[in-house]
């Protein structure tokens, strides 16, 4: 498996701006909080959160078509493409998320861009967040307009996991990354 220096070497050479590589670093943290708390691989799971936007910087045209040609770059497997392809379901890709892993990916790529922004409103950013925090935010269509809420909650059911949960270990894995994601 590649390293995680080689995965954030990629990434940036794809990504040269700061906050993408913060979002980046928000969902490999998210990621990893989840396969732990579901008893998954969370040194893989967080390598596939890390990379899952490898294309967005550079091709956002081609978001999630060009990410296996740059995922070849560093041998990952066909598993670790289809995951980071999958979470683009629906928007910009026809790769559904099928594996437990894939639907968290497609969940909370879209819920940790809304509580980020939900952090850059507090004087205390991360510490302390609430999940009522967040759901105040998420009823206020126009905060954080580009974040698609349809596509959190719709990954919620296909998790049978409960939205409040999934905000939840999304909010303890961002808080744990703070110092990482500028916040």
């Amino acid at each position: 498996m590649v390293s995680r220096d080689e995965a954030e070497k990629l990434l940036r050479k794809y990504n040269p701006n700061e906050a993408l590589v913060y979002h980046a670093f928000c969902v490999e943290q998210t990621m990893a909080r989840f396969a732990t708390e579901y008893g998954h691989d969370a040194e893989y799971w967080a390598l596939v959160g890390l990379l899952h936007d490898i294309d967005w910087g550079m091709f956002p045209e081609e978001h999630c078509k060009k990410a296996p040609e740059l995922l070849k770059e560093i041998d990952v497997d066909d598993a670790f493409i289809h995951a980071v392809c999958s979470h683009g379901w629906g928007l910009c890709s026809d790769i559904e998320p099928r594996l437990f892993m894939e639907k968290v990916l497609y969940t909370i790529d879209e819920l940790t861009g809304l509580v980020y922004a939900t952090a850059l409103m507090r004087p205390e950013r991360m510490q302390g967040m609430s999940v009522k925090s967040v759901k105040k935010k998420w009823s206020s269509k126009g905060f954080a307009a580009g974040v698609n809420r349809d596509v959190i909650a719709q990954g919620a059911q296909m998790l049978d996991i409960p939205l409040e949960h999934i905000i939840t270990l999304t909010i303890e894995a961002m808080e744990k990354a703070s110092d990482k994601i500028g916040l």
